[in-house]
């Protein structure tokens, strides 16, 4: 890779993005991650900080026998020597050495008061610090990057000195000086400007490192670089402490699709969708739905108005194709569909409603009566899909016609509560009654529901629950309020989304768990 030539897309989701709030990387799970981003193309990846922690220090140590990287470079992240320690005696320097990575990316103070202050030493120690690091990386055949932390607000107590940090890293080896915003209050027009001047003072190669503290992450980003940084840095989904770093996918989407810069080889940007998406999995942070670009709500459709003219032409409410970044358009059915939402609903989902005016009013109907009495439609396509075929074809998908359920929770003398569900149903004209324990009426229900359909269809077994969510909708009508039950099923494959509404938490989750069940045999039928 020409580190000169070409664009540097830097990714810090493994170090900097694990600082977030609630976010536990394991080993495994950042080897994990490393994969999934070189599957994006990225040109570099941050690993973490061997030799500050354990976990970091097994990572390189597993990198270099596990991880087999197409496209991205692993980059290690430390701090400059120590004040008074010559650089090749300092054990956390030989920690970056050692770490078997060919870039090093080093953190060096650039605010003169965190210089005084954090370091607790001299302006001119700091610059020997920087100056003698560098040095000696490069001279062990490392390439080495510097991050200028606090560079802006350090820029602007004392500009002098920030832009001498930078000029000294440069001199030394350092391939690129990357301006820190570490506290996120920058604004475009100021990333701009400062850019602008450390590129005509220093005519250092620049990158730009932006929190979004002030909401303007990804814009500061894309303003640098319109400045003449050709080095980005950021995370997957924004990850990153307090309000996050720049969303890399966002910054990497718009040189790509707005800017007509080539930052990605070609054809993986069509890969960002399901690489976002799967990170999340693996965090365990759930995926934000109105993420840009990759977000489930990104390119989702809700109102009548919308409707109609995407039916006519998806770009006249669409920016771009959402098939370029893996996406798809989605149309959600509401109380504010019209008659194209419905019909162009029914398409997607295998239906073609556009001869039967009199059907698409009826459904479009029912879906607002029914949503006036607490349904949602937008998140429970599969509710929808159920409703659309029976009233196509005039009747409900039914596998089991259900005689009567009950539940009893009882409190035993040890203290623990017990819920108990019996169910009886026909199915394959045999009729089943079945009695289920559960840690709660909702599970007992599920546990009944599923052996007695299970004896007729024995491919529910590898259904499973794997979402909840519960939505009081009349709070001022207290314990005699309408409930709203949302129910993700998963069959290994794919899942879906029912939903259920009713006077209680129990007689909801019902409705969600009957419809997930049917819906998930008639696709299995199908």
């Amino acid at each position: 890779m020409d580190l000169h030539g070409s664009f540097h897309v830097y990714d810090t989701t493994l170090r900097d993005g694990a600082q977030q709030e609630g976010l536990n990387l394991s080993v495994a799970d950042k080897l994990s991650i490393a994969r999934q981003l070189d599957g994006l193309g990225v040109g570099y990846i941050e690993g973490g900080w061997p030799g500050s922690n354990p976990k970091d220090t097994e990572f390189f140590r597993r990198a270099s026998q596990e991880l087999e990287l197409t496209h991205a470079k692993l980059a290690a992240f430390g701090a400059t020597r120590r004040a008074g320690v010559r650089a090749a005696d300092d054990p956390l320097v030989a920690a970056l050495r050692d770490s078997g990575a060919g870039v090093v990316t080093l953190v060096a103070k650039s605010h003169d008061r965190h210089v005084e202050l954090a370091l607790r030493t001299t302006l001119e120690e700091n610059l020997a610090m920087v100056r003698d690091t560098v040095t000696h990386l490069r001279e062990e055949g490392q390439t080495v990057f510097l991050d200028a932390e606090h560079f802006f607000d350090g820029y602007r107590a004392n500009r002098a000195y920030a832009l001498e940090v930078l000029r000294t890293a440069a001199e030394a080896g350092a391939e690129v000086v990357a301006l820190c915003d570490t506290n996120g209050g920058m604004l475009p027009d100021w990333v701009s400007d400062v850019v602008l001047d450390v590129i005509e003072s220093t005519g250092a190669r620049v990158g730009i490192h932006a929190h979004n503290d002030s909401g303007c992450a990804v814009a500061n980003s894309l303003a640098a670089v319109a400045a003449g940084a050709s080095h980005v840095q950021g995370c997957i989904n924004g990850y990153g402490e307090r309000t996050g770093n720049a969303d890399l996918v966002t910054v990497v989407a718009n040189l790509e699709l707005k800017l007509d810069r080539s930052v990605l080889p070609q054809g993986l940007l069509k890969e960002a969708t399901r690489i976002a998406h799967a990170v999340a999995e693996v965090t365990n942070v759930p995926p934000a739905s109105r993420q840009p670009y990759v977000g489930t709500s990104a390119f989702a459709h809700k109102a009548g108005l919308h409707a109609s003219a995407i039916k006519v032409d998806p770009d006249l409410y669409q920016h771009l194709d959402p098939l370029v970044v893996g996406n798809d358009m989605r149309l959600l059915v509401s109380d504010m569909a019209g008659r194209a939402s419905i019909e162009l609903k029914g398409k997607e989902l295998g239906y073609d409603l556009s001869e039967d005016r009199e059907l698409v009013t009826r459904v479009t109907d029912r879906v607002k009566q029914m949503e006036q009495g607490g349904y949602t439609f937008e998140a429970a396509d599969a509710s929808f899909e159920l409703l659309l075929a029976e009233e196509v074809e005039g009747a409900r998908p039914s596998y089991f016609d259900v005689e009567s359920w009950r539940v009893i929770t009882e409190t035993r003398t040890d203290g623990e509560a017990v819920s108990e569900a019996t169910v009886k149903l026909t199915a394959a004209g045999v009729r089943y009654v079945v009695t289920g324990e559960g840690n709660g009426p909702v599970n007992a229900l599920d546990a009944a529901l599923r052996e007695a359909i299970g004896q007729a269809f024995p491919e529910v077994a590898k259904f499973e629950l794997i979402d909840y969510k519960v939505r009081i909708l009349d709070q001022g009508h207290g314990t005699d309020a309408i409930t709203r039950v949302l129910i993700e099923t998963s069959d290994g494959e794919s899942s879906w989304v029912t939903v259920g509404v009713g006077a209680n938490v129990i007689e909801a989750s019902w409705g969600a768990l009957v419809d997930g069940l049917t819906f998930g045999l008639r696709r299995q039928h199908r």
